[in-house]
């Protein structure tokens, strides 16, 4: 097992959400328009049902704003 295993069973382990899903879903992101507000909320959805956790309309509604209107930090240290 490798360093990647190694983080994605930690991560798989405290979400429940595997390697290929992870993968799957930084496709779509990859692949998808970011600045497109049907986009974003399929990759919320999807998000969501894969963790179990309930986004409601009002999170949903602010994450798609912040998104869109480019108020999410290029750096993730800013983030925290």
């Amino acid at each position: 097992m490798n360093l990647n295993d190694s983080f994605f069973n930690k991560v798989e382990k405290k979400t429940k959400v595997d390697k290929e899903t992870i993968f799957s879903l930084a496709e779509k992101l990859q692949k998808g328009n970011m600045k497109d507000e049907k986009t974003i909320r399929e990759v919320i959805d999807s998000l969501s049902k894969m963790t179990g956790k309930n986004v409601s309309k009002e999170q949903s509604d602010k994450i798609v704003a912040k998104i869109i209107g480019d108020k999410i930090p290029n750096n993730l240290d800013k983030m925290f």
